[in-house]
């Protein structure tokens, strides 16, 4: 056995991640690159993540910043500059009131959804999760030490967690709830109608706090009226933690800024968490964040308008196919279709589909489209599309989808 051999036999993974792995989506981009880098033709429709530019405002600032020197070290959670302009943000456009202590500023959303289980869940503390849901919602909570709850919410509730089924889940060790709206993966969005009876179920649960993920609030459809719940519910507003960012709306997946808002004792707690992992994020991307809220807004529109044509587009060409539905989402960068009719086909080289893994690998192989399954976000059998691509390579990906479905032979 050689050195190598040894020392990795000797590894011992501690307990809080030994049953977790890298997310299945970067799985099956990463398999789809290395196809493309050996030629093949592969079309990944899987990424989260906008085609646009990071907008030349945005960009430009951050090189002023630069040329200014503030490259040092900044607040921990956000320069009083930034926050400043996050509360001016959510004063505009979303009726809420916070002070700069009740802001804070992480590298990422997920960093902040992170600093908030670990500083509020001890072992055992349950985290109520509609599913399907994004990939990370569940494993944040079990490194934190929680109990993820996920409580189905099928294409025939619109993707939506419904009053009952969140009263039903609630119990003594409930700590949180978690809602996304738009949501990934499936790009349904909670009108005020929807919320309104989740919110009334929580005001008599004192105990449970709500983290909303609004990341995808400025990417909306069809006059689609974006809300949240911290401002339609004052009396709630005191343990909701609202969530958002600049990576979906201002095309910055790379610069690395979320943001929330909530209560004050809240906000230090998770300073605590970030003061021991990360520290304050970049200084220069905060100065970029920062020209994103205070700069032209109009682009938002402009883009979601680009992105419903691509929405009516997939949808459109997926419901063509036989043995696929797909529901037209409201808000995000997503179809989430169902593929029920399509499991137990068998396939041309004489295998048999049985699952939407099973069916999302097939095409890959065999159509050279990448998509994710819906077992990777809770739900089968679904799959996940980012339309985040151009038209063409759109339009391309669905004929070879629609072509390599049509080899297929019915159960």
């Amino acid at each position: 056995m050689t050195l190598q051999d040894q020392t990795a036999a000797a590894f011992r993974p501690a307990d809080r991640i030994a049953r977790l792995g890298v997310s299945e989506i970067l799985q099956i981009g990463a398999k789809a690159a290395a196809m493309q880098r050996a030629g093949r033709p592969v079309i990944i429709l899987g990424a989260g993540e906008p085609d646009f530019d990071t907008p030349s405002h945005v960009k430009q600032a951050a090189a002023e910043a630069m040329a200014r020197g503030e490259t040092k070290y900044t607040a921990l959670d956000g320069t009083p500059a930034l926050k400043a302009a996050i509360v001016e943000k959510f004063r505009r456009e979303n009726g809420l009131d916070y002070t700069v202590a009740e802001i804070t500023v992480a590298a990422g959303a997920k960093q902040v959804l992170y600093n908030a289980m670990m500083a509020t869940l001890d072992p055992g503390d349950e985290v109520i999760i509609p599913t399907p849901c994004w990939t990370s919602y569940f494993d944040i909570v079990r490194i934190a030490g929680g109990v993820p709850v996920a409580v189905p919410c099928d294409g025939a509730q619109g993707f939506k967690l419904s009053p009952d089924a969140l009263s039903a889940a609630i119990t003594p060790k409930t700590r949180w709830v978690m809602l996304n709206s738009p949501s990934n993966p499936t790009g349904a969005a909670y009108a005020e109608a929807d919320y309104r009876p989740l919110l009334d179920v929580l005001l008599a649960h004192p105990q449970v706090w709500l983290l909303v993920d609004d990341m995808y609030e400025h990417i909306c459809y069809e006059g689609f009226r974006f809300t949240t719940p911290a401002a339609l519910e004052p009396r709630l507003k005191g343990r909701i933690l609202t969530v958002n960012g600049v990576s979906k709306a201002y095309a910055m997946t790379g610069w690395r800024i979320g943001y929330a808002g909530g209560p004050e004792a809240l906000i230090k707690a998770m300073a605590v968490v970030q003061s021991q992992s990360t520290s304050c994020p970049s200084s220069i991307s905060q100065a970029a964040a920062l020209a994103a809220l205070n700069g032209p807004q109009d682009l938002l529109a402009a883009r979601a308008a680009d992105f419903q044509r691509r929405r009516d587009l997939v949808v459109a060409g997926l419901n063509a196919i036989p043995g696929i539905t797909c529901r037209v989402p409201e808000g995000a960068f997503y179809t989430f279709a169902d593929c029920s009719g399509l499991i137990g086909a068998t396939t041309p080289e004489g295998g048999t589909i049985t699952t939407d893994r099973e069916f999302c690998a097939w095409l890959l192989e065999t159509a050279e489209v990448a998509m994710v399954p819906g077992a990777a976000f809770g739900l089968s059998p679904y799959f996940r599309i980012s339309y985040a691509t151009s038209e063409a390579e759109l339009r391309e990906a669905l004929a070879r989808i629609s072509a390599a479905c049509a080899r297929l032979r019915p159960a």
